[in-house]
């Protein structure tokens, strides 16, 4: 298992705990494998989801430090997103 995924999860964790986040994610990260968001939290894991957004492990990073905002990696085209895009707004919000 990746340690970037472990590191990311747990980023992701402290990132979601005072959010009102309602939906599955899925951070699919090129070369590295995935992870899950949900109600419950983060984790290691590839399964179905109501939104998965996918991007190379440099986007992944740059985003989740806060070097890169998530609606800029998308536009320019760093970042694709497959599903219900009300959600990824949500995150976006959750990952500023």
């Amino acid at each position: 298992m990746s340690e970037f995924l472990e590191q990311a999860a747990a980023e992701l964790n402290s990132k979601i705990a005072a959010a009102d986040f309602d939906g599955t994610a899925k951070f699919d990260v090129t070369g590295e494998g995935a992870i899950m968001m949900d109600a419950n939290g983060a984790r290691v894991g590839d399964e179905t989801a109501d939104v998965t957004l996918s991007a190379d492990p440099d986007t992944f990073r740059a985003i989740f430090e806060g070097e890169m905002n998530p609606t800029s990696a998308f536009m320019s085209g760093k970042l694709s997103v497959d599903g219900d895009m009300g959600l990824a707004m949500k995150l976006a919000a959750v990952l500023a």
